[in-house]
C-alpha cells in the first residue's frame, strides 16, 4: 500500500523536536543574483549586443514577443550561470532577474500575449532551440528556424572585441594557437575518428592572446591542425595589423604546428614564432654533451638538471633553410628527457634558457582557458546534427567567456579572485540568493544576508564603475 504524502511538500530529518520541511513555494527568488555584474560588463561593452548584429531575423514582428537580443543573452547568460541543457530554460524563463540581466523591459512576464505565458518573461526551450538551429533548405520551407547567423561576422567580433580591450596599441603580442578534441557521441555533420584520442570527435582550433579569446572555429577530424590552421592564422594576423601595423607579432604552438609552410609564411611576413620541434637522433646527438653534463649533476646534486643550447638545425628534405634551434638537455628521475623548440627570434633579442622557460613554457596557460571554454562554459556540448549549429553553440560559449575574463580582468583584479577560473567565478560571485520585488520604478534584489563575500562583492562592483565611468 503506498504512503499518502503531498508532492508540494518536502520533508528531511527532523531538529530535536521540530519538522523540517520544504518546498519550492518561495516565489520570486533568484539564485542568480550575482550575474547583475554581468550585466554591468555588457552594459559598457556591448559584447552581446554586437553579438546580436552577426545574426539575420527573418521572424515576423508581428509575432515576436522575444526579441533577437533578449534570445542571445538568455541563452549566454545562461551559459555563464552554469545552464548549458536547453531544458533548464522551461523553469528559468520565470526568474525575473535573469530577465532583468537579458534586458527585458517586463521582468514579471504580466505583458506576455497568452494567459499561459503570463509570469514568464523569458523564452522557454523550443524558441531557444530554434535559435540554434537554423534549417537547411530555403528560407521558404522554414516554417520556425528562420533565424541565421554570419561567421565571419562573429570572427570579426572576437578579434575586435580583443583589439578595443587596449587603450593604445602594444608593442608586442604573443597568439597562442592550439587545437583540442571534443569528443562526439551521436552521428554530428563532419565526424570521423581520430587516432590519438581514440574517439569520434571535432578539433576545435582556439587562438588566444593572454587571456583574450580571439578565434575558435571547429575543425573535423580528418584533417591535420597544423596543415589547415594557415589560412585562420593569416586571417586573424590581418585583422590585428590593420588596426595595429606597428605591433610586433609572436606565434606560439606545440610541435603539431612545426611546418614548412607555416614558418616560412611568418618569416616572409616578419613574424616571429616558437614552435615546438619533435625530436629525432640527429638533434639528440647535437646535445649529447650537455646530456652527459646533465646526468653527472643529477648524480652529484640528486636533483633534476637541464642545460640549454642553441645551434642552427636543417631537414634533409622537408625545410627550406638553416632555422635556429634550441635544445634542453634534461635529466630527470626517470632518466634523459631532450626537448626542443624552433624559432625565427634573433639570438641578441632572447638568449636560449629564457626562450624556452619564459617564452615557450608560458603557452601551457592557453590549455586552462581551453579548460574553461570546455569544461566550465560547455563548448563541448556539440550535439547538433549540423556542423553549423555546432559552430554556433561554440559562439555561445565563446560570448559567455568574453563577459567572464572581461569581469576577471576589470573587477576582481584586486580581490582574491584576481585569477580564478570561471567555475570560481560562478560559484563564489554569481550564485548569491536573493528575493526580487518588482514595482513600476524598480527591481530591488535583496542579497542573503549570510552572503560571505559581500566585501568582496562591493569593491568588484566599485572597480567596475571605476573602469567604466559610464555606469557611476
Amino acid at each position: 500500500m503506498q504512503t499518502e504524502c503531498n508532492p508540494k511538500q518536502l520533508h528531511f530529518q527532523g531538529l530535536g523536536e521540530r519538522k523540517v520541511v520544504a518546498a519550492f513555494d518561495g516565489g520570486t527568488i533568484t539564485s542568480d543574483a550575482g550575474a547583475l555584474l554581468l550585466r554591468e560588463i555588457e552594459t559598457a561593452r556591448g559584447y552581446l549586443e554586437r553579438f546580436c548584429a552577426c545574426f539575420v531575423d527573418h521572424r515576423d514582428s508581428r509575432y515576436v514577443e522575444h526579441s533577437l537580443r533578449e534570445l542571445v543573452s538568455q541563452r549566454v547568460v545562461g551559459l555563464c550561470l552554469g545552464y548549458e541543457d536547453l531544458n533548464d530554460h522551461d523553469e528559468l524563463r520565470r526568474d525575473p532577474l535573469l530577465a532583468t540581466v537579458c534586458g527585458k523591459l517586463d521582468p514579471s512576464g504580466q505583458q506576455r500575449r497568452q494567459n499561459r505565458d503570463r509570469g514568464a518573461p523569458l523564452a522557454g526551450k523550443s524558441t531557444l532551440n530554434r535559435l540554434e538551429t537554423f534549417g537547411a533548405g530555403t528560407l521558404d520551407n522554414q516554417k520556425y528556424k528562420k533565424i541565421d547567423y554570419r561567421e565571419r561576422a562573429v570572427d570579426e567580433l572576437l578579434v575586435d572585441a580583443f583589439l578595443d580591450s587596449y587603450r593604445k596599441a602594444p608593442q608586442s603580442i604573443v597568439l597562442d594557437v592550439d587545437p583540442t578534441d571534443d569528443e562526439l557521441h551521436g552521428h554530428q555533420q563532419g565526424r570521423f575518428f581520430h587516432g590519438y584520442y581514440d574517439c569520434y570527435c571535432y578539433l576545435p582550433l582556439y587562438i588566444y592572446c593572454g587571456d583574450h579569446l580571439l578565434y575558435a572555429k571547429l575543425k573535423t577530424a580528418n584533417l591535420d591542425p597544423g596543415n589547415e590552421s594557415l589560412p585562420d592564422l593569416q586571417w586573424v594576423i590581418a585583422r590585428i595589423r590593420a588596426r595595429w601595423p606597428k605591433v610586433r607579432i609572436s606565434v606560439r604552438a606545440d610541435s603539431g604546428f612545426c611546418r614548412e609552410e607555416l614558418m616560412r609564411w611568418f618569416e616572409d611576413n616578419d613574424i616571429f614564432y616558437i614552435f615546438g620541434l619533435p625530436r629525432n637522433p640527429r638533434l639528440v646527438k647535437r646535445i649529447a654533451k650537455e646530456l652527459k653534463k646533465a646526468r653527472s649533476r643529477y648524480y652529484r646534486f640528486g636533483k633534476a638538471q637541464r642545460i640549454y643550447k642553441g645551434f642552427f638545425h636543417r631537414t634533409h628534405t622537408s625545410w627550406s633553410r638553416c632555422r635556429r634551434v634550441i635544445g634542453k638537455a634534461e635529466y630527470l628521475a626517470k632518466g634523459e628527457n631532450p626537448r626542443f623548440v624552433v624559432t625565427n627570434l634573433p639570438q641578441q633579442l632572447i638568449e636560449a634558457a629564457e626562450l624556452y622557460e619564459t617564452l615557450y613554457c608560458a603557452r601551457g596557460d592557453m590549455e586552462n582557458r581551453i579548460k574553461e571554454q570546455q569544461l566550465d562554459l560547455f563548448a563541448d556540448r556539440t550535439s547538433s546534427f549540423s556542423l553549423r549549429a555546432n559552430q554556433l553553440r561554440l559562439y555561445f560559449s565563446c560570448l559567455a567567456y568574453l563577459l567572464m575574463s572581461e569581469l576577471r580582468r576589470r573587477g576582481l583584479k584586486r580581490t582574491q579572485f584576481a585569477k580564478a577560473q570561471c567555475s570560481t567565478i560562478r560559484l563564489k560571485l554569481l550564485k548569491i540568493g536573493a528575493q526580487v520585488r518588482l514595482s513600476v520604478r524598480r527591481v530591488h534584489a535583496s542579497l542573503s544576508s549570510a552572503y560571505p563575500y559581500q566585501r568582496e562583492f562591493l569593491q568588484i562592483l566599485g572597480d567596475l564603475q571605476k573602469a567604466y565611468p559610464q555606469l557611476a
